[in-house]
């Protein structure tokens, strides 16, 4: 079957470690990101591992994610197990270290094509993008915060 994708990057002043500390825990993302809540299943305080299981609402829904991969603090790989009317979503968010310091971030996302499918596309598309510039933004006001 073919598959749909989404992808958005951006780049942080910030090193990869404090992007990362943002990164891996569940427990914080609706402090810097478009989500009203999030966390673990079972109830824990992080940080993501592989196996872990997280969940996030936006609006009216809640998705629940597995773990797949972890490298820490370079990588977290995960699937959608619920919350997503598609099929085989898989993302993998990556960090690599800039030559001045800083961490480029890309997170990009498949999943299987269906008529469900391209309805999310089209809303992750524009979620995406706002997603990784609000990584950014925190990432960059918790770096200079701590660089102070």
């Amino acid at each position: 079957m073919s598959q749909l994708s989404v992808e958005a990057t951006g780049t942080a002043r910030s090193n990869p470690e404090t992007v990362w500390t943002l990164l891996s825990g569940a427990n914080t993302y609706a402090h810097w990101g478009p989500w009203s809540d999030g966390g673990y299943r079972p109830p824990a305080n992080g940080p993501s591992r592989t196996g872990s299981v997280q969940w996030f609402r936006y609006g009216r829904s809640t998705s629940v994610e597995e773990i797949l991969d972890v490298e820490e603090p370079r990588r977290v790989v995960y699937k959608v197990v619920s919350g997503l009317p598609v099929r085989n979503y898989r993302a993998e968010v990556t960090l690599t270290a800039t030559p001045s310091g800083g961490t480029s971030i890309r997170w990009a996302a498949t999943w299987d094509t269906t008529v469900l499918g391209r309805v999310v596309r089209r809303k992750l598309q524009q979620l995406y993008p706002q997603i990784v510039a609000a990584l950014v933004a925190a990432a960059d006001s918790q770096g200079v915060s701590s660089a102070q």
